[in-house]
């Protein structure tokens, strides 16, 4: 079924019709956008890549366009208390072969996150980071609960700048701020949604290092090569490794995968 730009940003209208929601559409840059009005924070949709999926797969694509948009909308506006320095406590990924204890032998503070990464916490200090141990957290009388919530709201406020390079048709986005981190911002789910809501194809996601956060849209099976052989290189040179195998991410879940030459990935 063939639908115009107008035509999909009427039905757009009627997907995110709320009280509590402002929709736009800027024609020139064919974005639509769907925000709080009170706090402006919202999702930017890219039209033709929506098009494109509507006319591949009908409705199902609008349902899961509403479902990725109203799921980062909903955590936006999620209220958070911070006080104290809780504003500058962040969420680090290391590799899980990272070490569990300080060289003092006091186990720091982590949790799970994949089969290849672990998330840590850390005290911004300005010029550089001190990871949370057990030791502050019982001093300070901090549940983990309490620091993943916090530290998740940091990350989230962070602003989430790209590059995008476009090769063999598709679509590869860098976040390299430099501020220690950009590999953190894999656990912005909705940043990862709203990549998820505009994507043609798979969405795979890399962290090589703790300097750079990998978002690619791939649509066929060069773009697993061109992925398997950047996120080496990026790997073998990052100052902070963390993992070689890039993720998979569905359903708001990051899956390791194993890329084969020429292939498509498997588990």
């Amino acid at each position: 079924m063939k639908i115009n730009a107008l035509q999909m940003k009427r039905k757009l209208d009627e997907l995110f019709e709320r009280d509590e929601w402002n929709v736009s559409y800027n024609r020139d840059k064919n974005i639509y956008r769907v925000e709080w009005k009170e706090s402006k924070q919202g999702v930017s949709i890219n039209i033709p890549n929506v098009i494109a999926k509507f006319e591949r797969r009908g409705d199902i694509a609008l349902e899961e366009l509403e479902f990725h948009v109203s799921e980062s909308l909903k955590m936006m506006n999620e209220e958070h208390e911070l006080e104290g320095k809780e504003s500058h406590i962040y969420p680090v990924i290391r590799a899980t072969s990272f070490p569990k204890k300080t060289k003092s032998g006091v186990k720091l503070v982590y949790t799970e996150h994949t089969a290849e990464t672990n998330v840590y916490y850390a005290l911004d200090l300005g010029t550089t980071y001190q990871l949370i141990d057990n030791n502050m957290l019982e001093e300070q009388g901090w549940s983990l609960d309490r620091l993943k919530e916090v530290s998740l709201f940091n990350i989230r406020s962070l602003s989430v700048d790209y590059k995008k390079d476009t090769v063999a048709e598709n679509d590869f986005y860098f976040i390299a701020s430099q501020d220690g981190y950009d590999a953190s911002r894999i656990l912005n789910e909705v940043f990862l949604e709203e990549m998820a809501a505009n994507a043609l194809g798979e969405v795979v996601v890399a962290v090589p290092h703790q300097d750079v956060l990998i978002v690619a849209d791939i649509k066929n099976e060069t773009g697993y090569d061109i992925m398997a052989q950047m996120n080496m290189k990026f790997f073998a040179e990052g100052r902070v490794p963390i993992t070689s195998l890039p993720f998979v991410y569905e359903d708001k879940h990051l899956e390791p995968i194993f890329i084969l030459a020429k292939n498509k990935p498997k588990n």
